[in-house]
């Protein structure tokens, strides 16, 4: 299961900043390239009703049916369409866009559309692919082909899930996984500012100002858990940093994280150690450290400059994403979704 991307995997290196390539970019591309239509191995997360229910991915999910699974297949669209509009002339423009006439048709999309009308569906990866389809629609948007008008039927049934969802969520999932609701709204936000949908906003930010308002003095210390890609604790702070006012974020980032300058909680900055990269949910760690990238990214960029943790925020990037992107390529348990948070972590404001 080494595919030929992962000969060169551990040559994947940013520029002496810390941002993306456009060798990088191209690098990515082809990988999400080659697993995007590759429907098995598969987790298809699929609730049977009868026997006739029992289909094959392809048959389920005409366009995201590659990939491993559903929510992977939409990021790695995601990435693609990233790719190709910040770097057109490095990455193999002319597939992207062939693959993107070809999933992205009328049809097709109306056939995802009667997957989430299915009354089992009612939870299909709430919210984790949700966020993803938001981020994939808004991505499409930016590029002069009619992708994303063509998908839109299918973002409308997102959104609509998400304004019914949130107002019965009372309490928020603070996991390291799929299920996370600060991962989901910060996704969500993207999506609700490009779409010029001022109510969603507004909504979005009242509902992370209910789930996480009151936080004070995190301890992370339960932090990371076995099969965790994303940090509890970083990405509530970044949904918030996102959401929240620059005045109203900052006091609530000092009372959340009040010993950050003195290096605490100290296992937020510890690099996630990855004992076996072909278990699937250890391979998770791996994405762990890039989320992390990520966070510290853009948590770093938004402190004041002369701000002592700005230091420890870009330092904390740096080390994790120089831990993580070796594996980015190599076995398929990583390598069907990983690229997508190397982008997200290697976009981010660097704080230097």
């Amino acid at each position: 299961m080494r595919p030929a991307a992962a000969d060169d995997a551990k040559s994947l290196s940013p520029d002496g900043e810390g941002r993306l390539t456009g060798e990088l970019a191209a690098r990515f591309a082809r990988i999400a390239l080659g697993h995007v239509g590759r429907e098995y191995p598969n987790n298809p997360d699929h609730a049977l009703a009868g026997p006739e229910d029992a289909l094959t991915p392809r048959a389920l999910h005409p366009i995201f049916y590659g990939s491993y699974d559903w929510h992977s297949c939409v990021h790695s669209h995601w990435m693609l369409a990233h790719l190709l509009r910040r770097f057109p002339d490095a990455v193999p423009a002319d597939e992207i866009r062939a693959l993107f006439d070809d999933r992205f048709t009328p049809r097709k999309v109306a056939a995802e559309c009667a997957y989430f009308a299915r009354p089992t569906a009612r939870g299909f990866k709430r919210p984790y692919g949700w966020a993803w389809l938001l981020a994939l629609a808004a991505e499409l948007g930016r590029h002069p082909a009619p992708w994303a008008a063509t998908l839109a039927p299918l973002t409308q049934v997102i959104v609509e899930r998400v304004r019914a969802f949130l107002p019965l969520a009372v309490y928020p999932m603070r996991v390291g996984t799929h299920f996370n609701t600060a991962f989901a709204l910060r996704l969500f936000a993207d999506w609700a500012e490009a779409s010029g949908d001022g109510a969603l906003l507004d909504l979005l930010r009242d509902t992370a100002r209910g789930w996480y308002g009151q936080d004070v003095d995190c301890p992370a210390w339960g932090e990371p858990g076995l099969d965790e890609f994303l940090s509890p604790s970083l990405i509530e702070a970044e949904c918030m940093r996102r959401l929240l006012p620059a005045g109203e974020f900052g006091p609530w980032f000092d009372r959340f994280f009040p010993r950050l300058a003195a290096g605490e909680p100290a296992t937020l900055f510890r690099l996630p150690r990855v004992t076996d990269r072909t278990d699937g949910k250890i391979a998770h760690l791996d994405g762990l450290a890039l989320s992390r990238a990520w966070c510290w990214r853009e948590l770093g960029h938004a402190l004041p400059a002369g701000d002592p943790r700005r230091d420890r925020a870009a330092a904390s990037a740096a080390a994790h994403l120089a831990a993580a992107l070796p594996h980015v390529a190599g076995d398929y348990m990583g390598e069907h979704w990983l690229a997508s948070f190397a982008v997200l972590a290697l976009e981010a404001p660097n704080a230097d």
